[in-house]
């Protein structure tokens, strides 16, 4: 896949920057349903979206260190998967201010099983 071209960016891309609500499907704590991991932060996904692979667009939802069922924050980055089209967005609760470092550290957990860049 040429970088920076999928259609998981493109839609991404949209919400950068912008305030969102998101629905936590996958609460910190919680085992993936399929690879046997633990999530590290709450993770879900952005509601009426559709991403390229046909589910609702994916989202880190990062500074609440605890389980919740959903939230709102500002998009602070997207987590861009150089070789899978299935983007993510990095959303931070209010008043949450994270580096790329940060960003890394806490979405490490699944994302080092993937080529990936931090687009802000």
């Amino acid at each position: 896949m040429e970088k920076n071209k999928s259609k998981s960016l493109e839609l991404a891309r949209n919400f950068l920057g912008k305030k969102v609500k998101i629905v936590i499907d996958r609460p910190i704590g919680s085992l993936h349903p399929k690879h046997n991991f633990i999530y590290e932060v709450n993770y879900g996904y952005l509601p009426d979206t559709k991403a390229p692979d046909g589910e609702e667009l994916d989202a880190y939802y990062l500074g609440i260190d605890e389980a919740v069922k959903g939230g709102a924050g500002i998009v602070v980055a997207i987590i861009h998967r150089l070789e899978d089209d299935d983007d993510k967005l990095v959303v931070a609760h209010k008043d949450v201010a994270m580096s790329d470092e940060d960003i890394e550290r806490a979405v490490f957990f699944q994302e080092k099983w993937f080529k990936h860049e931090i687009i802000r």
